[in-house]
């Protein structure tokens, strides 16, 4: 789906009611706007979330082994302290 919208002289956007509410932001919400190499992308807080966790899936392989607890622990270990 592809929305036009204007930017205002101010740097503001509105974004149609209707997405507002298929995005659950009808009453407000915050947004995260990543830009990338083709554009921007503009995702709810939620999204943003799953996606950064689908990256650390996709990185770690749902080790168990791969917190920042254990990566620490190792490091400790492994400098012999």
């Amino acid at each position: 789906m592809t929305i036009h919208v204007r930017l205002t002289s101010s740097g503001e956007i509105s974004l149609p009611l209707e997405l507002r509410a298929r995005l659950g932001l009808a009453d407000g919400g915050s947004l995260v706007l990543e830009e990338t190499e083709d554009g921007l992308i503009l995702r709810t807080v939620t999204q943003a979330v799953d996606h950064a966790r689908a990256l650390a899936r996709q990185y770690t392989a749902d080790d168990p082994e791969a917190t920042v607890d254990a990566f620490l622990k190792r490091r400790h270990r492994e400098s012999g302290q």
